[in-house]
């Protein structure tokens, strides 16, 4: 596999050694810090309702991209991504429901909002990029 990377304004091809090598698990695990910061600040009546889908549906990200890199098939590495993807945008729901009811401002430094949303544009953009291959 090998992945490309912009450097000023020509491609740099990375080889990848390990699903940890990719920028798309790399944000995703960043989201995922980010998530468990923001949420330690939610009251504690939160501890098993929106702190717990957030750091779940959060985790299960960098999770997915790396079962689904595990896989041997393309087809059941998109599938993984997939599931990524709709993990990345449930995440997504819940930290808006958090931004409503106030518990995460909305222009917060260490809103993880707009990394969720870097993190879904990569997986869509990487998930087209393999059926691209493929066909």
């Amino acid at each position: 596999m090998v992945s490309r990377q912009w450097a000023v304004g020509v491609f740099v091809v990375q080889s990848i050694n390990s699903y940890q090598d990719l920028d798309v698990w790399k944000f995703a695990m960043d989201l995922v810090v980010q998530c468990y910061k923001v949420t330690k600040r939610f009251p504690r009546e939160e501890s098993y309702g929106l702190t717990s889908q957030i750091r779940r549906s959060a985790a299960s990200i960098p999770a997915n991209i790396a079962e689904g890199y595990g896989r041997d098939q393309s087809g059941s590495y998109i599938q993984f991504l997939k599931i990524a993807q709709g993990s990345a945008r449930e995440l997504e729901t819940h930290l808006l429901i958090a931004e409503r009811v106030g518990l995460i401002g909305l222009n917060e430094d260490d809103n993880p909002r707009p990394l969720c949303e870097r993190t879904c544009k990569m997986l869509r953009a990487y998930i087209r990029s393999i059926e691209e291959t493929r066909h």
